[in-house]
């Protein structure tokens, strides 16, 4: 049943669209790039204009909160005046990707520039688009009711680009502060336009190095080829012993507590629109690879994944030089599901690697990250909510859908404050985050604004 002033509230933040579009511009050129130190002054920059907009938008308590160990800040606000209404926590980030190359923007990333619809620029939908989403509601239920129907709290943090070194030190510290009943989170895409959709799974993270030490030095292949082993060689044993010949990790206890997919929901998966081949051609490979028994979404959203993102060693110059290289490196990651212990899995990949190694060489493993996969059930009445809310901002109902991708602080929110949590992002999934051209369609942006317009009274009533 819709709120009695749904209709002034929608009629508000209609009538302020031009605005919010300059807003969002204006929140884009500050380049708030948190993995470079030269621009950690437009970090803090970035900040103060959250903060800035949030007292715009009408929240009573503002601040710029630093992180711990002088890390990058956090822009926080609060309105609190429901006593006995829930409490909601609205968490996002205002730090972007670097923009390089930036040869290949259409236009400066800095600067955005509208096109056909859409608004181009660094930090447009991966985070600030949808940020202000959040403000621009919480601003038109004041300006409308003089009054939220619950309590809100944001969180617009400024380190997520860069892996939230400083936030979970930041979320015991301020624990007494976050205190609410739902965490919403708006950092993530629907899949595909025209189709909304509520992320319910997110992976989790950990990852390795992997040393190989050989010779002390680089020796002569002519020499000593045939007798001394390769670094190189053994690494590429190493890796090669990870699967099998269908996709699927050898790893003794990769996949402990790794949960089958019910029939409904792999009935549900099996409806989205995926045209696997299609794929492929848009990727640029042959066909699509994994464990071939699964679905191409259950493979992407909910199986855990070994990957190998890079690997060196030896001679990369111009030209040959035949070389036994001394050591040779691989950087390896896993995407963990819900139910996987992060701990257990690194020592099951270290320890496999440390048994299958040859001969002749030396093996060092150096594991890193404890982000957790979370999974929210859609059966929550905050899921419920924001079903609805989605349903009445686009028109259509939701799909329930998992991401392949980590958000740390997601895991954090799981972890240090036990706090269920509602993924209700509306990026595309073709939006280019982290890359040139990056993009945020404006449908999506109002059409976001009006789903969260409605979600606030929506949770009000589902958390009574």
């Amino acid at each position: 049943m819709l709120a009695p002033h749904a209709d002034a509230l929608i009629g508000h933040v209609r009538a302020n669209r031009d605005r919010y579009l300059d807003e969002l511009k204006a929140w884009i050129a500050v380049p708030s790039i948190s993995a470079q130190p030269d621009h950690a002054d437009d970090v803090r920059r970035s900040a103060e204009h959250a903060v800035e907009r949030m007292r715009t938008a009408g929240l009573t308590e503002t601040a710029v909160l630093e992180t711990p160990a002088g890390g990058h800040p956090v822009a926080y606000g609060a309105w609190l005046g429901a006593p006995g209404a829930p409490t909601i926590l609205i968490y996002g980030h205002h730090d972007v990707q670097p923009a390089d190359p930036l040869e290949l923007w259409t236009s400066p990333p800095f600067d955005a520039a509208v096109r056909a619809n859409k608004i181009y620029g660094r930090g447009a939908v991966d985070d600030k688009g949808q940020c202000l989403m959040h403000l621009a509601a919480i601003e038109a239920h004041l300006h409308v009711n003089g009054k939220l129907p619950l309590n809100v709290k944001v969180v617009i943090e400024g380190e997520e680009e860069i892996g939230s070194p400083n936030f979970e030190a930041f979320l015991a510290r301020e624990k007494e502060r976050l205190a609410c009943d739902v965490v919403v989170v708006s950092d993530t895409a629907v899949f595909a336009e025209d189709v909304p959709s509520l992320t319910t799974s997110l992976r989790g993270l950990v990852h390795w190095e992997i040393t190989v030490h050989g010779p002390s030095t680089d020796l002569h292949s002519g020499y000593y080829g045939g007798i001394v082993k390769n670094p190189l060689e053994a690494l590429a044993q190493i890796i090669a012993a990870f699967k099998d010949a269908h996709g699927r990790v050898v790893v003794p206890g990769f996949y402990d507590g790794v949960r089958e997919l019910s029939p409904q929901e792999r009935a549900e998966i099996a409806e989205l629109p995926l045209d696997p081949a299609k794929i492929a051609h848009e990727l640029g490979v042959t066909e699509l690879a994994g464990e071939n028994a699964r679905l191409p979404l259950e493979r992407m959203w909910f199986r855990p994944t070994l990957e190998i993102n890079g690997m060196f060693g030896g001679y990369q110059g111009a030209g040959s030089k035949t070389i036994i290289p001394s050591f040779a490196k691989a950087k390896v990651s896993a995407r963990l599901v819900p139910h996987q212990d992060p701990e257990q899995v690194k020592h099951a990949v270290t320890t496999f690697v440390q048994r299958v190694a040859p001969k002749g060489v030396r093996v060092d493993v150096e594991a890193h990250g404890d982000v957790r996969a979370v999974e929210t059930s859609r059966d929550h009445p905050a899921v419920a909510a924001a079903a609805r809310a989605m349903e009445l901002g686009f028109g259509k109902p939701p799909v329930f859908i998992g991401t392949g991708g980590t958000i740390g602080p997601v895991s954090s929110f799981d972890r240090i404050l036990h706090l269920p949590q509602v993924l209700i992002g509306v990026g595309l999934p073709d939006d280019a985050i982290h890359a040139p051209n990056e993009k945020f369609d404006l449908g999506q942006f109002f059409g976001g604004i009006e789903t969260m317009t409605y979600l606030y009274d929506e949770l009000a009533n589902a958390l009574k």
